[in-house]
């Protein structure tokens, strides 16, 4: 299954609310078999966020239509933007509405239809949530600013993995923070994957050359290296992502073969600026939008997609690790826009 999803209630599951603290590395014994954690239910990726309001879109068009002139289009700006996906696409869709509809009266369907049409074009991506390597683990680089939800984000796409009954070596590599550590030790023991970590403030790049050496001597199919998410000055941090790029590449020809970014979905635009550091440095294959629930109301990944050209290959929408999907456009533009449709 490509998608699905938790319960939707806050994950008071989470490792630091009700895990142990410490673990050690030896959560490898539970790849070969069953782990402890049941498969998760199948779901809709997006029944989360409310996108447009009924109220917001039987006030711009009643059952009899309405004309299309400047106010109308001018509301319709205004309702697309309180989507969250800011003024750019707003205009875009606002303005293509304009040309299909100017000076005729446009009916629900036709209008959600154009809007639609405008949001897939916008957001038109390939759907390959991995890129495999042709042999021998894959390894996958996960970046992002503290805070984002990268270690969450982390542990989740192992679970996603070890669903799809992958091996798995996680390399604890932002060993600048202690609770992050941590917080992946918790997770790489209750979802049954193997951890390789090392003293705080060690060399991550020596975390990650170990972690990828593990899991080639294991014959894993994945590794999976944190990075840390700040450092004293930007330029350290994109030397230290080069330096790990350069040791792991070392270990196996051509890795890493993904980097993801992992981004907040409420974060502000400061926010979106420092994780713009993150892509350049690291050389972002595509994006995890962590937290795309609660506050969120979905329209954030139309801007994001715009302004870091990559692809959104997962979306997480809450704190357990079931809370992770595939993110997929079609499925993704019926969420945003089922409050105006129903």
């Amino acid at each position: 299954d490509k998608l699905f999803g938790g319960s939707g209630k806050p994950a008071s599951g989470a490792p630091d609310a009700e895990q142990p603290a410490e673990t050690t590395e030896s959560a490898a014994a539970g790849q070969g078999g069953e782990t402890a954690t049941e498969a998760p239910p199948r779901r809709s990726m997006f029944r989360r966020f409310g996108g447009l309001r009924n109220t917001d879109i039987r006030d711009l068009v009643a059952k009899e239509g309405r004309l299309v002139d400047a106010a109308f289009l001018s509301e319709l700006y205004g309702i697309l933007v309180r989507t969250d996906m800011g003024g750019g696409p707003a205009r875009e869709i606002r303005d293509r509405v304009g040309s299909e509809f100017r000076a005729r009266k446009v009916h629900m369907g036709d209008l959600l239809g154009s809007v639609k049409r405008t949001v897939k074009e916008l957001m038109a991506q390939p759907e390959q949530p991995i890129t495999w390597a042709p042999s021998g683990p894959t390894v996958i680089m996960v970046v992002g600013v503290n805070g984002s939800g990268k270690t969450t984000s982390i542990a989740k796409l192992s679970y996603w993995l070890r669903q799809q009954g992958k091996s798995i070596v996680l390399g604890a590599g932002d060993t600048f923070r202690a609770a992050a550590v941590q917080q992946l030790s918790s997770w790489a023991e209750r979802i049954g994957v193997d951890l390789v970590k090392g003293e705080a403030g060690t060399d991550p790049a020596s975390v990650a050359h170990r972690a990828v050496a593990r899991a080639v001597e294991t014959g894993a199919e994945g590794c999976i290296i944190d990075t840390a998410g700040r450092l004293q000055k930007q330029v350290n941090l994109m030397k230290e992502l080069d330096k790990i790029r350069r040791v792991v590449g070392k270990v196996i020809p051509g890795a890493p073969h993904e980097v993801l970014l992992v981004l907040d979905a409420t974060a502000g635009q400061n926010g979106l600026s420092q994780a713009e550091g993150f892509s350049e440095a690291a050389g972002c294959t595509g994006i995890v939008l962590a937290k795309l629930d609660g506050s969120a109301k979905g329209g954030v990944a139309i801007p994001i997609r715009q302004r870091f050209k990559l692809p959104v290959k997962f979306v997480g929408l809450g704190e357990k690790e079931t809370d992770l999907a595939v993110f997929e456009v079609d499925e993704y533009v019926d969420g945003l826009f089922s409050g105006a449709a129903s």
